[in-house]
């Protein structure tokens, strides 16, 4: 695990309007606790944490919440927020409603730890997509790149110097449906 005087800033995605799951999919149940507990609870304690999105109770009171401007303005404009708040010198980003996530931080980081020349090192899940927003980055990166603008889609911080990581199983997939619980 990365030392805490190395730990990234994670910053969770828990905003958005879950509008394919019909309801607030962050709430919804998995193992009897939230789809955003049941990640919160995974992710390194001795990491900062920044979760993005309407402050809700969780299982991490240690959390800092923020929001995007304006609010549920987008995915780009959640990881600026987000960045924005970092104290440290990388973040990783990981949208919310991927429970299972939390075992592909600490390889994102890895590699962004000993990749100097990249800005970014990206998942990529089982069928090929690659995922901006289960990703780590190096923070003035992200920050430079989103000084002119969070407009348009979260794909955008693929213009970063960055690499792919294959992610596999579970960790590389996100929530859509009540049916992606299973």
């Amino acid at each position: 695990m990365t030392p805490p005087e190395h730990a990234p800033t994670v910053v969770v995605l828990a905003g958005g309007r879950s509008t394919r799951f019909g309801t607030d999919k962050l709430a919804a149940e998995l193992d009897g606790v939230s789809l955003l507990d049941h990640l919160l609870a995974a992710l390194p304690r001795a990491w900062p944490l920044v979760l993005v999105g309407p402050t809700r109770r969780t299982v991490r009171p240690d959390a800092v919440w923020v929001r995007e401007d304006p609010p549920s303005s987008g995915p780009l404009a959640a990881v600026a927020a987000g960045v924005a708040a970092a104290a440290t010198g990388a973040v990783v980003v990981v949208a919310g409603d991927m429970p299972w996530a939390a075992g592909a931080l600490e390889p994102l980081v890895s590699r962004l730890d000993t990749s100097p020349d990249l800005d970014a090192v990206v998942a990529v899940d089982d069928e090929g997509r690659v995922n901006p927003l289960l990703a780590a980055y190096r923070t003035a990166a992200v920050r430079t790149l989103l000084a002119e603008g969070t407009d348009g889609r979260a794909m955008r911080l693929l213009e970063l110097r960055h690499e792919r990581l294959h992610v596999a199983g579970a960790a590389g997939r996100d929530v859509d449906r009540p049916a992606d619980l299973g």
